[in-house]
């Protein structure tokens, strides 16, 4: 494959050789004054001045003009965009003083997207979730995780994550899928929480697992949804057959965060009710603490400890949320900004929550950094300096951006 140099750039944050864990100040970043990347075969060969990979003997040049600022493509590591319908009333009722749990206990909350996604035909799911994917490839994200959790039947779970396969394989996006069938008990299912998380392990994982279509699950632990006595056993079976483990923990109460730390799961979402002991326990864990500051702007709550949790040495990511009903705004960059200011975490802290670290909340080794051998996705903003996309709290929106080395978005 031919060898291709990208540049130049003013600046280069490639995000490499920071700590995986705990805080990281702004004179930790790497910056590579005056860039370039050279890219082959859909990953980064090269990367250092303009200058000195100019000298490089038979290499293409694609030519970017004016300042621009290059990072990694940024990962969203906790969304559930594969829906269908609106959660309009939600929200009027929620800015109207109603809570959380009260909309849920009058009808209304998770199962009305379950009762709008089971009511979609699959057509009509995939081209909604394509449509929410461009938005966010346009605003930089690279990666987006997706949940299911809005079918809570075999089928429609199975729709579901059939739909966010296809828009991974038909959009510039690279979807990761987990399996929230366990996200509330559904109304129609004639057992308790225990019975329908059995059903989950003997009839839909299975056959998640033989049509290859996830290999990570998520629960919801919450007092609308599962209590941790009924979580533990099915969490503990998903890894016995082999599943990653991620828990939606500590929401609006404690215990999930204490459970997923025992068990080891990759990532423990949420965590604004978490308090000193849970933050300690977090902090000295490998669970990466994906805080999510969408939900707090859309519920109005608090953001989750982010600032603590990092001071107590945990590995912290920070993703949207997108969903129909707490979070829809969808606007990473933005939700990462105003969080960042407002729990008092470095540029560096906010970026490396929504790179590096969040590749870390996947699993996914090969892309959060801008490095020789990793994926070459990237972004550019029109910046002289890198803390301008930060200063401007998700106003300035990347102008550039590269999929595996391919153009896929450019400045009109």
């Amino acid at each position: 494959m031919e060898k291709r140099l990208i540049g130049p750039f003013r600046q280069i944050i490639p995000m490499t050789h920071l700590p995986g864990k705990g805080p990281v100040a702004d004179e930790q970043l790497p910056i590579i004054v005056e860039g370039g990347v050279v890219v082959e075969d859909g990953k980064i060969a090269a990367i250092d001045t303009w200058e000195k990979l100019s000298s490089f003997p038979g290499i293409s040049r694609e030519i970017v003009s004016g300042d621009k600022v290059l990072m990694p493509g940024l990962i969203d590591a906790h969304t559930h965009i594969c829906y269908a319908g609106s959660r309009v009333n939600d929200y009027a009722m929620r800015v109207a003083g109603k809570s959380y749990l009260e909309i849920a206990a009058a009808g209304g909350g998770i199962w009305t997207s379950v009762s709008h996604t089971r009511a979609a035909d699959k057509d009509h799911l995939l081209e909604e979730t394509r449509i929410r994917a461009r938005r966010l490839l346009a605003d930089g994200i690279t990666t987006v995780e997706v949940k299911s959790g809005y079918g809570l039947s075999v089928a429609d779970e199975l729709k579901m994550l059939e739909v966010i396969a296809a828009v991974g394989e038909m959009e510039k996006i690279d979807t990761i899928s987990t399996c929230l069938a366990a996200h509330i008990k559904p109304k129609d299912f004639a057992g308790d929480e225990s019975a329908y998380l059995h059903m989950i392990l003997a009839d839909l994982l299975p056959k998640i697992q033989a049509r290859n279509l996830t290999r990570r699950v998520d629960i919801f632990i919450e007092e609308t949804a599962f209590p941790v006595a009924a979580a533990e056993p099915f969490l503990r079976e998903a890894q016995r057959m082999g599943f990653e483990i991620t828990i939606h923990a500590d929401q609006f109460s404690t215990g999930a965060s204490e459970l997923g730390v025992k068990l080891g799961a990759r990532s423990l979402d949420h965590l604004e009710a978490s308090g000193e002991r849970e933050i300690a326990m977090i902090g000295s864990s490998s669970c990466v603490a994906v805080v999510l500051p969408g939900a707090s702007l859309g519920l109005g709550m608090p953001f989750a400890p982010a600032r603590k949790l990092l001071d107590a040495g945990a590995c912290l990511a920070i993703a949207s949320d997108w969903n129909p009903g707490s979070a829809p705004m969808g606007d990473l960059l933005m939700q990462a900004a105003v969080m960042g200011a407002a729990e008092k975490l470095s540029v560096a802290e906010t970026l490396a929550g929504i790179t590096t670290r969040a590749a870390m909340a996947l699993g996914l080794p090969d892309r959060g950094v801008l490095q020789p051998g990793k994926i070459a996705d990237m972004i550019a903003f029109p910046a002289r300096d890198y803390r301008d996309v930060m200063y401007f709290q998700g106003k300035m929106k990347p102008v550039m951006v590269w999929k595996n080395g391919r153009n896929v978005l450019s400045e009109k």
